[in-house]
């Protein structure tokens, strides 16, 4: 056996992942090789030392930000062919496989999810109809996209087109629940950011409910289209009294976002309560050395205008 070999196995070694017969000769191999048993200690003390500390689990707040990352970028590449998409090299991935026991994983994990999303299909119930039976509504986690929102100038009919296997729509008012839920799905996880734009701006109108408010300051920290943060801003405005959430996700776009229109209505927004402890506070971060001329004029005369402190 040459040690190239064992060498290129060794980590696979580490993670438990060789066959019993290669695993075998790798230790039989060692056994006589000062070299490679120099290598396959470093390797496992390596591993040992990674495997002390678990790593944390990602906040559902950054999953959903990285999968608008991620969607974005979708919308935006450049299309490969037909073919070029479907075909693969077998013998690459393999390759890949043999040396990345995470990528492993991955594969196996996700084998495994997609087996129960079957098993759970198969078996799940059909949901009540907003038609009365003519056609049973889908599960939010079979969605694939909204297509479409509309709404007649001066009506109460929403009308929303969403794409399952294939394209379906939805019809009611926004006080329906299935609405307010395709509302929400749109606004979090659709990869149109006109879409998303359409979703945001009606449920500034229910903005009263709590699940709605959670997606307007959801929108407002991590959608990458500045449109659709002044829409969640024009929806969140009237809570900045008495919401303190509100109040700082307001306070976190107006110090961070990268768009001055936004940081510019965020400015507006919290002028009722720029007496507040945490608003005079980022107020006069912003007139010492904000890099914005206005914001900084802005928040002077802000300042200027609240009575002094003792």
């Amino acid at each position: 056996m040459k040690c190239e070999w064992v060498r290129e196995n060794i980590t696979l070694h580490v993670y438990g992942e060789l066959a019993d017969d290669a695993r075998h000769e790798l230790v039989q191999h060692v056994a006589r090789c000062g070299e490679c048993a120099a290598e396959l200690k470093a390797a496992q003390e390596f591993h040992a030392l990674m495997t002390q500390d678990r790593a944390e689990e990602p906040t559902p707040n950054l999953l959903a930000a990285s999968r608008m990352r991620l969607q974005e970028a979708l919308e935006t590449a450049e299309q490969g062919g037909f073919w070029g998409r479907v075909a693969f090299d077998p013998a690459n991935w393999l390759r890949q496989v043999r040396f990345s026991p995470a990528l492993a994983s991955v594969i196996l994990i996700a084998g495994f999810a997609g087996g129960v999303g079957t098993t759970y299909k198969v078996f799940e119930r059909e949901a009540p109809s907003l038609n009365g039976g003519a056609g049973a509504a889908p599960a939010e986690a079979s969605i694939t996209g909204i297509r479409s929102i509309t709404q007649e100038p001066g009506g109460k009919e929403i009308n929303i087109k969403y794409d399952t296997v294939s394209m379906q729509q939805a019809e009611g008012s926004l006080n329906d629940q299935r609405i307010q839920e395709l509302l929400l799905f749109a606004a979090q996880n659709n990869y149109n950011s006109g879409v998303r734009m359409d979703s945001v701006d009606l449920l500034t109108k229910k903005a009263q409910v709590s699940g709605v408010r959670d997606a307007l300051v959801y929108a407002l920290r991590y959608d990458s289209n500045p449109g659709v943060r002044l829409k969640a801003l024009d929806g969140l405005g009237s809570f900045v009294k008495d919401d303190v959430r509100v109040r700082d996700v307001i306070l976190e776009a107006l110090v961070n976002d990268s768009c001055p229109g936004v940081r510019t209505e965020a400015l507006h927004l919290i002028d009722p309560v720029k007496a507040d402890g945490s608003v005079r506070g980022v107020l006069m971060a912003l007139a010492a050395k904000d890099q914005s001329p206005y914001i900084k004029s802005q928040a002077r005369t802000m300042l200027a205008q609240l009575p002094e402190i003792d």
